[in-house]
């Protein structure tokens, strides 16, 4: 059995002073930390938070950065490819001109050489009709 005497005072005071030097020395200096520690946690979460947050942010600027330029490349390029249909069509325009023009002088000069040789024709076959005329017939015609 337990004796109640002045030594069970004694070791409640020991006990009682043991938790204040405990609670100054040990106790508080460890919440201390711990709650700065939790402090500079709560600081970079929101640091983090607000990382996040501005990535998002210059993301959704990027990207619609992205589609805009996509948008305006598109719209160039339809430009660029009228542009060389419209001079495809006009080169092809001119070398028709071209090709109609040269067929025109083609033609014409082709008539003239033609008249030509049916001129000269026309004078050989005098001629020479001329000349079977005469040896047929043994006399000048």
């Amino acid at each position: 059995m337990v004796e109640l005497n002045f030594t069970v005072w004694i070791q409640t005071v020991n006990f009682i002073v043991l938790i204040f030097v405990l609670n100054f020395l040990l106790y508080k200096p460890v919440l201390k930390i711990i709650e700065k520690r939790n402090k500079k946690i709560e600081e970079s979460d929101e640091k983090v938070k607000a990382l996040n947050e501005t990535i998002e942010h210059n993301m959704a600027e990027y990207e619609s950065k992205i589609r805009q330029a996509k948008v305006e490349a598109t719209v160039q390029k339809n430009e660029i490819e009228e542009e060389g249909a419209e001079q495809g069509k006009t080169i092809i325009g001119k070398v028709r001109d071209e090709i109609s023009e040269k067929l025109g002088d083609f033609k014409t000069k082709l008539q003239g050489e033609t008249d030509k040789a049916r001129g000269v024709l026309r004078d050989q076959t005098r001629t020479i009709a001329t000349e079977i005329s005469e040896k047929i017939l043994g006399r000048d015609i």
